[in-house]
């Protein structure tokens, strides 16, 4: 025990940083509360209306077993069909994850609150999802602070806590979930880095590896039955393994397949292990379905410009300022920077290809890894001789943006 409480483990940057993720959740909750105590019914409104039939799909299964989205009833949910995609009835984007999620948590209340016309048991509805926000955060500021210090950490974990989209994705706040495929993803990537690193350890590396490839098939699983088309991630998390240790790829190989066995399985208990739906379910399913068209429009890029700039604004300038200086600095160009930035490319890349509902889960999946890729490059330039000047200017751009973002977030309306 005396261990484990070290300084390494819970020191200054640790609760600095808890302190961050606190003012995270802070926002969040704000959001829910309006969101909850607004004057316009939900039921009108296209994401109020994906809330609905997550909560109906999912209290289904929970207390009846009949599989969430494998199909939907028929009006699913009683509401338009038309606010789910489905594919004969089934749920073609996601597995009954989503739906279990998010009606999981009403299994604590009592009958009588379910059945009141007060809004306040669908706080509880969001709890996973708040949840899932703040656990990215953390993930987040520990892989960017292995990777580029504790002042990139810190950079990275303050554009995150502030960014409008992750705040809007966490609260579930006219929109769907994503936040749950976005941690799936960066915790696959990143577990797959980690556990390539661990193949030069001389050892019994499978073995000794069983606890990060549980980790991997959990990650791959949340990513994959969050979002049937993030299935992209189990081949990069196979790529990473093979490029970090080449000498030791047969070893790679067996960690890779045992932790796609561990995610199947896990994805086969949200269909509550019922062969027949989840057979169906993996048929309907859009494991792909991406076009080339929106790479011809220039509206498109115009767009996802937009949504880039509104998951964090302070990319507007940060972002030129990175990309510029790895090009130009070979000091900045090593894996710590390369690998995030690569994965963000593809992200943005496959939301572009993904006209649909896949197309937000991309793009906002990408953020976390475009927030490493920055804060790894500034980090560099900090410890250049001009640090002080680089310094002061990146903390007092991520201090305008902070403020802008609670001012921004102050002002939303709650009716």
């Amino acid at each position: 025990m005396t261990r484990f409480f070290t300084r390494e483990r819970f020191g200054r940057p640790q609760f600095l940083a808890g302190a961050l993720l606190v003012a995270f959740l802070a926002q969040a909750t704000w959001l829910v509360y309006c969101d909850l105590h607004s004057a316009q019914p939900r039921a009108y409104d296209v994401a109020g209306g994906d809330e609905q039939v997550r909560i109906a799909a999912g209290w289904r299964q929970l207390h009846q077993g009949a599989i969430a989205g494998a199909p939907f009833p028929d009006p699913p949910g009683a509401l338009d069909a038309d606010s789910v995609e489905t594919d004969a009835g089934f749920d073609a984007e996601h597995s009954p994850l989503l739906s279990l999620v998010t009606a999981a948590p009403l299994l604590a209340l009592p009958q009588r609150m379910l059945q009141s016309d007060s809004s306040s048991w669908h706080w509880f509805s969001r709890i996973p999802f708040l949840a899932c926000g703040v656990l990215l955060g953390a993930s987040l500021w520990y892989v960017a602070r292995r990777l580029c210090g504790n002042t990139g950490g810190f950079v990275a974990l303050s554009l995150y806590c502030f960014s409008p989209s992750i705040i809007q994705a966490s609260a579930v706040w006219r929109t769907d979930p994503e936040i749950l495929a976005a941690w799936g993803a960066f915790g696959a990537i990143f577990t797959a880095i980690a556990v390539a690193h661990t193949l030069y350890a001389p050892r019994e590396v499978i073995l000794w590896n069983w606890r990060r490839i549980i980790l991997l098939g959990i990650s791959l699983a949340i990513a994959v039955g969050s979002q049937f088309s993030m299935v992209v991630v189990v081949p990069l998390a196979l790529g990473f393994l093979f490029y970090l240790a080449p000498i030791r790829r047969k070893a790679a190989f067996i960690i890779w397949t045992a932790a796609c066995l561990v995610g199947l399985m896990l994805l086969f208990a949200a269909y509550f292990f019922h062969p027949h739906a989840f057979l169906e379910g993996m048929r309907h399913a859009s494991f792909w379905g991406a076009t080339w068209r929106g790479f011809t429009v220039p509206g498109v890029y115009r767009q996802v410009g937009l949504q880039i700039l509104r998951a964090c604004p302070a990319l507007a300038v940060l972002l030129p300022i990175a990309i510029a200086t790895f090009l130009v600095w070979p000091r900045s160009r090593y894996f710590g920077n390369t690998a995030p930035g690569a994965v963000a490319l593809l992200f943005i890349g496959l939301g572009m290809a993904h006209p649909h509902v896949a197309g937000a889960g991309f793009l906002l999946a990408s953020v976390p890894f475009l927030l490493i890729f920055v804060s790894g490059v500034l980090a560099d330039l900090m410890e250049t001789p001009a640090r002080l000047l680089v310094t002061a200017c990146v903390w007092g751009l991520v201090g305008a943006y902070i403020l802008w973002s609670v001012l921004a977030l102050s002002q939303i309306p709650r009716a």
